[in-house]
């Protein structure tokens, strides 16, 4: 296979996040130095984990996240292959280590999130639309069948961001899903009884957000998904149980 990945550098680092975020910014070091060819086909998940030295979960997880953010496709029987480039990994998020970094964390989502909206709602496009409702009905419709539907809630969120059409909104989003992931993640497996109330409430709140986006309503668009971050935020704490501001 013509396809190469250096692993001169050991992957795990002190304090550098999960093993998978990990591999992850390694993946898109390789795509961008062109390591995997002119077709940009992956290597297999067992070539990748032998390469990297880790197990083919936590290659799988990379290369989920990679799907998620529309870097690659992975087609059943053909393999993995790079679809979109990267933007160059310039800086990580600040690692959450604490219950006040949680508050500023949701603080900044809110923010930034609120802003993509906005100007998601100003400069959507009929295709824009379609791209948002498939997000939409794709995050439903995992969510019916039960199961975690972390990556498609993650690709709702992106395409609202890419409705925007600010370069700037879509990438501190892009670069930002692993905290995203990781608290969608800690909501849907805290199991305290109230799953249904809470998926029911989160869907409302993401259909107040299309709704805002196709009426072309800048304002409402922001106060929903500024909502909808923050009743995130209060739904993990009661979740988790862990203890509120």
């Amino acid at each position: 296979m013509s396809s190469k990945v250096a692993t001169a550098e050991p992957v795990l680092a002190e304090g550098a996040g999960p093993l998978s975020a990990q591999i992850y910014a390694r993946v898109v070091e390789a795509i961008l130095r062109g390591d995997f060819g002119p077709q940009g086909r992956l290597p297999t998940e067992s070539e990748l984990a032998a390469s990297y030295g880790v197990s083919r979960p936590t290659i799988r997880e990379a290369l989920s996240r990679l799907r998620s953010d529309g870097v690659i496709d992975s087609k059943r029987g053909a393999g993995s292959f790079v679809v979109r480039m990267p933007a160059a990994p310039t800086a990580t998020l600040a690692l959450i280590r604490s219950l006040a970094d949680v508050e500023r964390y949701y603080a900044f989502r809110s923010c930034v999130e609120a802003g993509a909206a906005a100007e998601a709602a100003e400069f959507r496009t009929p295709e824009d639309l379609e791209a948002l409702h498939a997000a939409y009905e794709a995050l439903n419709a995992k969510e019916e069948t039960g199961g975690s539907a972390v990556e498609e809630d993650v690709r709702f969120h992106l395409a609202i961001a890419r409705c925007s059409h600010n370069p700037f909104f879509v990438t501190t989003i892009e670069t930002s899903v692993a905290p995203i992931r990781q608290f969608m993640e800690l909501a849907q497996n805290a199991m305290d009884g109230r799953e249904a109330e809470r998926a029911l409430a989160t869907r409302v709140e993401h259909q107040a957000i299309v709704d805002a986006i196709v009426r072309k309503a800048p304002a409402d668009a922001a106060e929903a998904i500024r909502t909808h971050v923050l009743n995130a935020k209060r739904r993990i704490f009661e979740a988790t149980r862990i203890p509120g501001p």
